[in-house]
């Protein structure tokens, strides 16, 4: 099944996913399996594979998207943030008081580094009545931290129904009427809701060692909502991946979805050698030498994945409709690899810039720090970058303070400053970042340390 849009792809690309997705839905027995890929804030592929013969689940059927919707609640902490409600470094206790968990941060319990346990007490939440859970209290229990605060990532589903309730305080409003209000209706995703409207997948377990099916019970999760309750379809997951990566003013601006996409959570030895990472609200993962950023889901009876790689622009959704079956993030990241090898992004045109200051251009060009070379170049974008000319060394954009300074926008030069020196007669004498002096000559003579280290200067052997 594909959609009006499929034509923006060559037929060896569609048939290349379509192959996929198949091998997928086969070999990983699901009753159905629904995928969608994005390319420039676009669906430009939909695909499905089914038990049920002569009826492929369309862009239209929703699926249970289960952890998903921690990154929809994500959204909703950092809308608050962003409106000066709220501080990422400030304490729960701040604005939700007794919890037992006060002194976690935000910002610790969007990339699940509070210390928080991963489950409720009590029987398993997502396959009993979230009546059983009434409120903070029966969700967090009477130990609700497991690790030191701060110290691990250590994946909570507790503390995203704990964003969920700091949210419904601030707003005055349950949950899902907050969503619904200022992410779901600005967005268009008309087919994302809290509880299923038909159409709409049925969740199935399928047995180990048989090609047998059992139907799994749907539950209502109660205060967990917001760490796994929504429903939601291909197409609109697809409008959500682009709107990750481009932003929406009605919503949320492209520097704090930027910011969603950064690892947030100290990482496990293991979890480095894996490429895994934890953002605020988001994953990240390494996979074919990219980074994918997005978020997996399951809940009993369905399994989904939504993905991005920023660098391609090309993102990827898969729902399937069983409690375990294909590997939604393996299958997602393959639909990524396929389309960005298959037909690589173009880059815009180069553009000149439109007027350039004397005094940025007499910053670029060749520099030193010590022995090792580095270029400083200027952009179109009026960014300049700092580049280790032998491919070894910290690199770093920077971009215009106001003041004749620049500040580090990535890599070991974050937030760091760049600050031309100039001498009394006004020319350049060297570039102070954080300290560091890069000259025109290695070792400068007339620079502070480390130039004129020696009074003899350079010199052989004999």
């Amino acid at each position: 099944m594909t959609s009006s849009h499929q034509e923006e792809l060559l037929p060896d690309t569609r048939r290349a996913l379509l192959h996929r997705i198949a091998v997928a839905q086969s070999e990983g027995r699901a009753p159905s399996l629904a995928a969608t890929v994005v390319r420039g804030g676009k669906t430009v592929w939909t695909g499905a594979r089914t038990a049920v013969e002569g009826h492929a689940p369309d862009e239209r059927m929703q699926y249970r998207i289960g952890s998903i919707t921690k990154t929809f609640t994500a959204v909703l902490v950092l809308r608050l943030r962003d409106e000066g409600a709220l501080d990422l470094a400030d304490p729960l206790e701040k604005h939700l008081p007794g919890t037992g968990v006060g002194g976690v941060t935000v910002a610790e319990l969007l990339a699940h580094s509070g210390g928080l346990a991963a489950e409720t007490p009590g029987p398993w939440w997502e396959r009993t009545p979230g009546s059983l859970r009434p409120g903070l209290a029966e969700v967090l229990g009477e130990r609700p931290l497991v690790h030191p605060v701060g110290r691990r990532f250590h994946y909570s589903n507790p503390g995203y129904a704990v964003l969920g309730a700091l949210v419904e305080k601030l707003r005055g409003a349950p949950w899902e009427e907050v969503l619904r209000r200022e992410v779901l209706v600005p967005l268009g995703l008309r087919r994302t809701t809290v509880r299923a409207e038909a159409p709409h997948a049925g969740g199935w377990a399928v047995h180990p060692w048989a090609d047998v099916m059992l139907p799994e019970p749907l539950e209502d999760l109660g205060v967990m909502a917001p760490a796994g309750q929504l429903w939601s379809t291909a197409g609109d997951l697809a409008r959500f991946a682009a709107f990750l990566v481009e932003g929406d003013g009605r919503v949320l601006g492209t520097e704090s979805l930027r910011e969603m996409r950064t690892p947030a959570a100290p990482v496990e030895a293991a979890d480095v050698a894996s490429g895994y990472a934890y953002c605020l609200g988001m994953e990240i993962r390494h996979q074919h030498g990219r980074a994918l950023v997005g978020h997996t889901g399951s809940l009993p009876g369905f399994l989904a994945c939504l993905t991005v790689s920023v660098a391609d622009d090309v993102g990827a959704v898969v729902l399937a409709n069983c409690t375990s079956g294909p590997a939604p993030f393996t299958v997602a990241a393959d639909l990524v690899r396929i389309v960005a090898e298959a037909e690589p992004r173009i880059p815009a045109p180069w553009q000149p810039l439109r007027e350039a200051d004397p005094a940025v251009l007499d910053l670029v060009g060749q520099w030193y720090w010590g022995t090792s070379a580095f270029a400083l170049r200027l952009s179109a974008d009026g960014l300049v970058s700092l580049e280790p000319l032998s491919g070894n060394g910290r690199r770093s954009r920077f971009r215009p303070t106001g003041d004749g300074a620049w500040v580090g926008l990535e890599g070991y030069y974050a937030g760091e400053h760049l600050k031309p020196v100039r001498r009394p007669d006004g020319s350049l004498s060297h570039l102070d970042l954080g300290s560091f002096v890069f000259t025109r000559r290695p070792y400068d003579e007339r620079a502070p340390v480390p130039g004129g280290v020696d009074p003899q200067g350079w010199r052989g052997i004999g």
